[in-house]
């Protein structure tokens, strides 16, 4: 299903604060920050000029943040990157003095650290990050994790040093639930989705994301004509889409919203026109997009600035991980999650339609640009997906710059 954005607020201006959070200047202290980092590296861009000609688009980009920072999804640049912020932010109430990333290893600092304690509810990646930035400035981290959470993305979970609490119910419920805690133990909550009076840090967390789409542009020749973003609670959907609003306005590529069709609470909203939980049914296997409620700060973001909203089927995930496992021509190999390539199945569906194609003017001449959001996060699944390991698949990649 694809249906264009007819909110009254589309083509408006971003409200100033969320303008703030995702703009060029503020995606440029993200990088600054990130190159403090002895773990960063920038994540490939790969040019798929076989798959482009197959779905009759000029060029097809895809960003792979499977590589990034050693937790295989773009996650972690949001969590952790806000973990780091709040700390300086209490170091700088606490001391006075103007500290910064630099100042993270002082003692004074780590002093301030060490009595914070960082809780969150996640499906997985979002929950990494932020047990990996706690770990990092010497803070504790409690993670709250649903019943669709498997094993394996538990234990990556707990290896750097996360408490773990299992909570009954689905990521919604795992949500709250987080929050009801940590308000009781005076433990602070980064969420990567947001509700009435809570909306600093998932800006924070949002923010940090913008940081992928400056690595891609400059990569790129030309900017892109169309982007296709996947979506749970819609933050990385809605920072891409604000900060590629910012960046380019009025010549802005045409942004696309793709969820699962078991979990499309934005496509929901965006048919009533204001925020909506959707009815929990059947899981999907895109686990990390299964959310049933919008981000608000999200929401206020993409109906200003995403053209349409659309849903792929289970089948279509699987397929395109199998797709990217198993490249034709030039294209290289790329370990796909099994939400990892949802917007690249957006992309397939709309090719292949030509209501679609014309509805979001597709064409030969169309500069695609995409993003793998994770890697193999639980390997069993993905093998267990693909038929391949990870590990076989990684083992042909070219990472080499386009």
């Amino acid at each position: 299903m694809l249906i264009r954005n007819h909110h009254v607020d589309f083509g408006s201006p971003l409200l100033p604060e969320d303008a703030e959070i995702l703009s060029i200047p503020a995606a440029a202290e993200v990088e600054r920050m990130l190159s403090r980092r002895d773990d960063h590296r920038e994540t490939p861009l790969h040019s798929l000029p076989a798959l482009a000609a197959e779905l009759g688009v000029g060029a097809l980009f895809v960003k792979d943040e499977g590589h990034r920072l050693g937790l295989g999804s773009f996650k972690a640049l949001g969590g952790s990157y806000a973990v780091i912020r709040l700390v300086l932010e209490a170091a700088r109430k606490r001391t006075g003095r103007n500290v910064d990333v630099d100042d993270l290893a002082h003692p004074d600092i780590r002093a301030v650290a060490r009595e914070m304690t960082f809780g969150c509810a996640t499906d997985g990646n979002h929950g990494r990050s932020v047990a990996m930035g706690a770990q990092l400035v010497g803070a504790k981290s409690v993670i709250f994790v649903h019943q669709g959470v498997s094993r394996k993305r538990i234990e990556a979970i707990a290896q750097y040093g996360a408490e773990i609490v299992r909570v009954e119910g689905t990521y919604d419920d795992s949500v709250e639930f987080a929050a009801k805690v940590c308000g009781e133990r005076g433990w602070t909550v980064v969420s990567d989705t947001s509700w009435p009076g809570y909306e600093h840090i998932p800006g924070l967390v949002m923010q940090g994301y913008t940081a992928l789409l400056c690595e891609a542009l400059r990569e790129m020749v030309a900017p892109p004509t169309h982007v296709f973003v996947q979506a749970g609670v819609g933050g990385i959907a809605a920072a891409t889409a604000g900060h590629l609003a910012l960046r380019y306005g009025k010549d802005r590529p045409r942004f696309v919203v793709v969820e699962p069709a078991r979990a499309a609470c934005l496509l929901e909203t965006a048919k009533a026109g204001h925020p909506v939980k959707v009815a929990h049914g059947e899981p999907t296997v895109m686990a990390m997009l299964e959310c049933y409620e919008p981000s608000l700060v999200a929401w206020r973001i993409l109906s200003r600035v995403a053209c349409a909203f659309m849903t792929v089927d289970e089948e279509d995930a699987v397929s395109i991980m199998n797709r990217l496992a198993r490249p034709t021509g030039a294209d290289p190999a790329i370990v796909a999650g099994e939400s990892g390539g949802v917007g690249l199945a957006g992309l397939v569906t709309v090719a292949g339609d030509a209501n679609m194609r014309a509805t979001l003017g597709l064409d030969a001449s169309s500069r695609i640009l995409v993003i793998n959001t994770e890697g193999a996060t639980d390997p069993e699944r993905y093998e267990e997906l693909v038929g391949l390991p990870a590990s076989a698949v990684a083992g042909t990649l070219s990472v080499e710059r386009v």
